[in-house]
């Protein structure tokens, strides 16, 4: 017979707490790399009313600034899916625990199975993330290439 009194239920409360958190801590940084993918995409935006009031020297160096920027909104949004996935899975794991316990399954590998790929999303989605500050970097070096420029053009 399934278990249908809470003091049989309690467990499985206590199984999905982790999860619970877990989902709470991606929420939070879905919510930084949506802000830094809104970012990346004004300055594209700044950078494209910007094109015609610069001169065909500096083109080069803008059209390099909005290439890596482009790379940098597609890891972001490469590092937000998989995070979403993450939670996504880390749901399926709160409801496979209870359909699990509910109907009296033994199925540690199925549960087992499920936590690995929302881990694995995560730690993936954190990779590209990397990835992303390493790219606003190089974007970084840049505009300030171009500003060294600018400096030395006003001295002589």
């Amino acid at each position: 017979m399934p278990p249908t009194s809470l003091e049989q239920i309690i467990p499985e409360l206590r199984d999905a707490i982790g999860p619970v958190i877990l989902i709470s801590g991606v929420g939070l940084l879905l919510l930084t790399m949506t802000n830094r993918l809104g970012r990346a995409i004004d300055r594209l935006r700044q950078l494209k009313a910007e094109l015609p009031k610069r001169m065909e020297s500096e083109r080069a160096q803008v059209f390099a600034q909005v290439e890596i920027i482009y790379r940098r909104a597609k890891m972001i949004r490469l590092s937000i899916t998989l995070a979403a996935l993450s939670a996504l899975l880390a749901a399926l794991l709160i409801v496979t625990l209870f359909i699990t316990a509910l109907l009296q399954w033994q199925s540690g590998l199925l549960i087992g199975i499920v936590f690995v790929a929302s881990m694995a999303s995560l730690a993936t989605s954190l990779i590209a993330f990397i990835f992303d500050i390493n790219l606003s970097l190089h974007a970084l070096k840049l505009e300030l290439e171009d500003l060294q420029k600018t400096k030395s053009a006003n001295a002589i």
